[in-house]
Formats: C-alpha cells, sequence, structure tokens
C-alpha cells in the first residue's frame, strides 16, 4: 500500500480501525478481569464460603464496649455539615465510652461553631484545633487528632482500645460501633483493621452524577471487597466505617519514624494504611451484616453531586490510589495480592481505553454523517477486530446485568435501571479524572506538594426528607 496516495477519508478509517482495535482489546482484557472476579465471588457464594450474616440491631446499640473508642473526623470547611454528623452520631451511639474527636482549623472557625452546636455540650466530643492554616492535607488533620487522642490517653490514664475513621458528611449505623467493637474483640475472628461497607444515599436532584456512586459502591463493597477478604489479600480502608485496634497503629507509627500513623504525603492515607497494616501481618477484616428489617450496617453518606465536584475527587482516588500506590507500596504478597493490586490500579489505563473508545464512536458518526452527504466511507474489513466487537458486547451486556443486579439488590429494580443507563455518564467522570490526575500526579514529580484538595459537602443525609428533598 502506497500511503501517500490515501486520502483523508482513508486515512479516517484507517485510525477508526486502529482505535476500534486498541480500545477493543483492552476493553475484553477488563471484561476477562470482571469475569473472573464474578466467577470468584459466585464460586464462594455456592460454596457458603461467604454470606451475609444476620445480627439484632437493638443489640448492638446497647452493647456495652469493651473499651474506650475512639472516633476521629476530620473536617475542613465542613459547616454546612459536620454539625449533623456530630449530632447524629451522638444519638445513634449511646455508649458513655466514647470520645468523638473533630479536627478543626485554626483559619475554619464556621466548622468549629458547626461542630460545637452539634455536640451541644456533650462531653463524649472534643473539637481539637489544628495550630496550622488549612488545608494541609486529611492525613495531617487525622495525625493532629491522634496526638490529641494521646494526649487524653496520658492525662486521663485510660487506655483507647479502638480508633474508629469518619468523614464529616457521614451518617453512621447504630449498630456500627457495636459492631466493630465485637468484631475486633473477637478471639476467634477479630482482627486489628475491620472496614463495614459504605452505602451512598441516592440524590433525587442529582440522577446522574451525585448517585452514580450507588452502584459503583454496591458491587465494590458487595463483591470485589468480600473476594478480597476471603482470597486474604490486603483490604484497602475506605476512612470511613473502617475501625483499627489501638496497638496496630502505634505499630504503624513506629514503622514510619513518626508520632502518628497517617501518611500526611499521601492523598489516600486511609487506603495505604489499610494496604500496609496487611504487609506488617495485621488481620483485616471485611464485614457484611444485615439487621432484622434487611438494612445492611453499613455508613451512608451523600457524595458530589456536581460533575466537577465528582471529577476532583476521583481524580484524589486514581492519583492516590494508582500513581502514588505504585511509587510507595510496590508489589508484594502472592498471585492474590498481585491481581488486587493491580485492579486498584488500572484506572489511568481504564481512562485512556474508554477516551479511545468514545472517540471511535465520535468517528464512525463522523463516518455516518459522510455517508449521508453521498462521500463514499472507506472501511476496512476486519474479521478478528469483527469477533472482538462481539465479544466486547457481550461482556458489556453481562456488566449491566450484574451492576443492575448489585444495585438492586440495595436500592431497588428503579435505582438499578437507573445504574445501567448512567453507565456512560460514569466512564465520562472517570475519563476526566484520569486526565486531572495524571496531571496533578506530574506537578507533585516536579516537587509540588498534595494539598487536600477536597469534596465540597453542602446538604447532610440528615437534613433530607424521604423524597430527598432539603427540608425547610
Amino acid at each position: 500500500m502506497n500511503f501517500g496516495d490515501l486520502d483523508a477519508w482513508h486515512w479516517l478509517a484507517m485510525a477508526e480501525h486502529e482505535l476500534l482495535l486498541f480500545a477493543a482489546i483492552f476493553f475484553l482484557v477488563g471484561a476477562l478481569d470482571e469475569f473472573l472476579m464474578d466467577g470468584v465471588w459466585g464460586w464462594l457464594r455456592l460454596t457458603g464460603r461467604v454470606r451475609t450474616r444476620k445480627t439484632s440491631r437493638e443489640r448492638l446499640v446497647h452493647r456495652p464496649l469493651a473499651g474506650h473508642a475512639a472516633i476521629l473526623i476530620p473536617a475542613w470547611r465542613e459547616a454546612n455539615v459536620i454539625g449533623h454528623t456530630v449530632a447524629h452520631a451522638l444519638r445513634a451511639w449511646p455508649q458513655a465510652d466514647m470520645t468523638i474527636y473533630v479536627g478543626v482549623y485554626r483559619n475554619d472557625p464556621e466548622s468549629l461553631m458547626a461542630a460545637a452546636r452539634g455536640a451541644n455540650g456533650d462531653p463524649r466530643v472534643r473539637v481539637v484545633v489544628h495550630g496550622a492554616d488549612g488545608p494541609t492535607t486529611k492525613a495531617d488533620c487525622l495525625n493532629r487528632l491522634y496526638l490529641a487522642m494521646e494526649e487524653d490517653e496520658r492525662r486521663q490514664g485510660r487506655p483507647v482500645r479502638l480508633v474508629l475513621l469518619q468523614d464529616a458528611e457521614d451518617m453512621v449505623d447504630p449498630a456500627a460501633l457495636g459492631l466493630v467493637d465485637e468484631a475486633i474483640g473477637d478471639r476467634r475472628n477479630g482482627a486489628e483493621f475491620v472496614q463495614l461497607p459504605v452505602l451512598p444515599i441516592p440524590q433525587p436532584n442529582s440522577r446522574w452524577i451525585g448517585s452514580h456512586y450507588c452502584e459503583e459502591f454496591a458491587e465494590a463493597h458487595g463483591k470485589a471487597m468480600v473476594v478480597r477478604d476471603a482470597l486474604g489479600a490486603s483490604l484497602p480502608a475506605a476512612g470511613v466505617g473502617c475501625a483499627f485496634e489501638r496497638n496496630i497503629l502505634r505499630q504503624m507509627a513506629n514503622e514510619r519514624r513518626q508520632t502518628a500513623p497517617f501518611a500526611v504525603e499521601s492523598l489516600t492515607e486511609d487506603y495505604e494504611l489499610g494496604m500496609r497494616i496487611r504487609a506488617a501481618g495485621g488481620r483485616s477484616r471485611f464485614i457484611r451484616v444485615r439487621c432484622e428489617d434487611g438494612s445492611l450496617v453499613a455508613t451512608r453518606a451523600m457524595f458530589p453531586a456536581r460533575i466537577d465536584q465528582a471529577v476532583r475527587q476521583k481524580a484524589r482516588w486514581v492519583h492516590g490510589i494508582a500513581f502514588q500506590g505504585w511509587d510507595r507500596l510496590g508489589w508484594g504478597g502472592g498471585i492474590g495480592e498481585y491481581w488486587m493490586r493491580l485492579r486498584d490500579r488500572r484506572g489511568p489505563l481504564s481512562a485512556i481505553v474508554l477516551f479511545c473508545g468514545y472517540l471511535v464512536i465520535l468517528l464512525a458518526g463522523l463516518g455516518l454523517v459522510l455517508g449521508q452527504m453521498g462521500i463514499e466511507r472507506a472501511w476496512m474489513r476486519d474479521p478478528v477486530l469483527m469477533t472482538l466487537i462481539w465479544a466486547n458486547l457481550v461482556s458489556f451486556l453481562w456488566r449491566a446485568t450484574m451492576r443492575f443486579a448489585f444495585t438492586a439488590r440495595e436500592y431497588g429494580a428503579a435505582e438499578g435501571l437507573r445504574a445501567v443507563l448512567r453507565i456512560p455518564v460514569a466512564n465520562v467522570v472517570a475519563i476526566m479524572a484520569g486526565r486531572r490526575a495524571l496531571f496533578a500526579y506530574m506537578r507533585t514529580l516536579a516537587g509540588e506538594k498534595p494539598r487536600w484538595d477536597k469534596t465540597e459537602h453542602e446538604v447532610h443525609p440528615t437534613a433530607l426528607d424521604d423524597a430527598g428533598a432539603v427540608r425547610a
């Protein structure tokens, strides 16, 4: 073939063919990975090796704690939600043997006052003011809370038994504190690190952006984390609903040769801490438990409702987990561990493949328009490519079915159908987040210090009525 004799339409056809071939191959590789995950999960379910056990919420709510519990909640510019979070946690957890530590910054008096209003004089709440101007990083704020907790241990002579992390916008489950206290104290199946599921709250005012987190967490915490736990691979901490035995945090701080356990240079310090605990020989557990009414014991939270906020949040996850995770944690463990870390770090490649896939769709649309204008469309027939396309179509239908099933299980069939319709939206967010993460990572390589590029929260779940509208 003499490439110099090709016109623009032949070049367009070649570009479309090569992009389609690239996307089809890597889509299929991703599909095989998901088929394997689905197969392992299905086998574990059929053989009874994993099951969602039942418990009594009433029993857990009133269960005396085996020791003192510290709940750490970092906050930066969270005046809209932090008061609701603190007040709800105090109502949900009546146990006296706990302290909620809320970390605020000296240049954020609004969050300090909101946290104080939420505490309403309850002695179980301590608001800790960071001595630096915010934002630093979330890990830095957590470390400040950790040091305040240590100071209380020395002053009061009362050791902390477990440390529970929550975010400023969370709605905690009344059964959660009793459940993690029970799990960490279990002699047979106990652990130094326990993670509970996270359930995003569907947002009627943001069906396409804010609600697309529902299906992602439904699958991740209904299947992927279950498989990781069963395989004995490292469990990433979600930063909310995750509890740590007190001594393991001291060990993590000593390993870092620091006074506190959280890595201030990491954008996903929670993820990294969970991975480091497993690498140090600590035991980790992911716990899925349902109560008598069928509801899952989980942390419920509102996620970003605007696309710019969602992109910012997911870019931070991709940056911290994929790029920093590769740099800071490397590759270790057996085949199951390699598999899970590879899945964790596929975000940047997935963004590239998705971008190529959507670019192919645009080129195909351009070709159809040209055909309607009477311009002959040059197309390179390729039986291998057609086979890949059909295989990807079958895999997409399977993925859509699984997405519907896991989402419908937690939110109902209507939300399950919306989850399938939201697939293109989730893909666009992933593409934009991958690009933002890559450029942010490149800036850190050039010497820029990481900052808390946090999500803005405007409404707390407790401020919504049953229809999802903000209460007057």
